[in-house]
């Protein structure tokens, strides 16, 4: 029998949660997401010794605050990674905007038209790409704009079915939503465990694919954040799902049968929830789980872009 990789691949979209370049030569995906942790580990291999030292170099040659080359430096760090990416898989590469900029529309919109002319300047057309938002009121703001530009956007850091409504609205290409961090909370708040059918991070995502089925929502539902084989068996036929190299590893090693979990004309009808900035915000204050672990999230991906700054300005004062 072929084994589970291969029949979800049948099914689902799959698509590599990692900037490993020789991860992904061998598991072949048809995506590759990443995020400031992922390039910055990326980063640390010696495959990007040489972009590293370019990036410096192009560094010390720009005026300006040193706080603004460093920011600039670490940003074409990130779209090297990206274009090295591009180079290896048919479909997109998703590239995030800076997460200390997740409450502010106007300057995301800006960061993302920047990423796009930064890929487009190296010959990689907007079509390769998915522009990667928090998924905060303000990163979905954003998103909205730069949908009607023709700049296809990934909504990251997404934790409830209010965010994914939201999304939905503003026209987003597609959604992250974050199964593993969910499983996480759950587990520490309940001391409970869970199986691949009773997992909430697993449950919220099939809920949210059906809204946007039963609606005719074309907003592409793309699992993420595994913390199990089984977390990705529970959703075996949904949109896409970005999977760490270490589970696409598991699932390439497992013969046994794939049973398919979603389908996208098979769904329970479901009314289509008008979703305005006042209701949105209820609905997270009333959703404790995803409050934390949206605010973690932005947090996390910020230190990991603070110490690839960091990085930078240290190679730049050397």
């Amino acid at each position: 029998m072929a084994s589970k990789l291969d029949q979800l691949r049948e099914m689902t979209t799959v698509v590599a949660d990692t900037g490993d370049i020789r991860a992904v030569e061998k598991l072949k995906p048809v995506d590759c997401t990443t995020n400031p942790s992922i390039v910055l580990k990326a980063l640390s291999t010696d495959m990007f010794d040489d972009a590293f030292a370019e990036a410096i170099k192009w560094g010390k040659e720009q005026g300006g605050a040193k706080d603004d080359v460093v920011a600039a430096a670490a940003s074409r760090l990130a779209i090297d990674v990206g274009a090295a990416l591009v180079k290896l898989v048919p479909g997109r590469v998703s590239t995030e905007v800076d997460a200390d900029l997740s409450f502010d529309t106007e300057a995301s919109v800006a960061k993302a038209r920047e990423i796009i002319k930064a890929y487009e300047d190296r010959g990689i057309g907007r079509e390769r790409i998915l522009i990667k938002l928090a998924s905060t009121w303000e990163g979905i703001r954003a998103c909205e704009i730069l949908q009607k530009e023709g700049i296809d956007c990934n909504l990251t850091l997404l934790f409830s079915k209010c965010q994914a409504i939201a999304c939905a609205d503003a026209g987003a290409f597609l959604i992250s939503p974050f199964v593993g961090r969910i499983l996480d909370w759950y587990k520490k708040d309940t001391g409970e465990t869970y199986t691949s059918e009773t997992d909430p991070g697993v449950l919220s995502v099939r809920s949210i694919y059906n809204y946007y089925k039963a609606n005719g929502i074309k907003t592409v539902v793309m699992g993420a954040s595994f913390r199990n084989t089984g977390e990705i068996e529970g959703l075996a036929g949904c949109d896409r799902l970005t999977i760490s190299p270490n589970l696409l590893e598991e699932l390439a090693a497992d013969e046994g049968k794939l049973e398919r979990k979603l389908t996208p004309d098979v769904f329970e009808a479901e009314d289509r929830i008008e979703m305005d900035e006042k209701t949105f915000r209820w609905m997270m204050n009333e959703d404790p789980m995803a409050t934390e672990k949206l605010a973690e999230g932005i947090r996390n991906f910020a230190k990991d872009l603070g110490k690839l700054r960091t990085l930078v300005a240290e190679k730049l004062d050397a």
